[in-house]
């Protein structure tokens, strides 16, 4: 059974990032974009399930919509992004997916984890 979870790390402030919204969507064959599911980073930075127990992760185009905006907007701080969306293809729905965000008021990146 696949997994998909995420872990936000504010660089900037050295520290889990938490009290991210995060919206999770998949791409239909017709290119529209479908909301799965919603979460916001716990304590630790991390959403560690999407997915309802016993959901299936199928192949396809995924996005994880970041709003950094709210984020840096809470703790008084301007930010360049006030959005981030990764954007990834899943092929196998036996494999745990992980999508970490690095995160700082004027930079990003991200990366397959495991």
């Amino acid at each position: 059974m696949s997994t998909l979870s995420t872990h936000v790390l504010d660089t900037h402030r050295g520290r889990p990032a938490s009290g991210v919204p995060i919206t999770l969507e998949v791409q239909g064959h017709d290119g529209a974009w479908r909301e799965l599911a919603r979460g916001i980073t716990n304590d630790d930075g991390r959403v560690r399930d999407f997915l309802p127990a016993g959901a299936r992760v199928e192949p396809g185009i995924y996005r994880m919509a970041f709003d950094t905006g709210a984020y840096f907007r809470a703790l008084g701080v301007r930010g360049f992004y006030p959005s981030v969306s990764v954007v990834f293809e899943l092929t196998a729905p036996d494999e745990h997916y992980h999508v970490p965000l690095l995160l700082s008021p004027f930079g990003y990146s991200t990366y397959r984890g495991s």
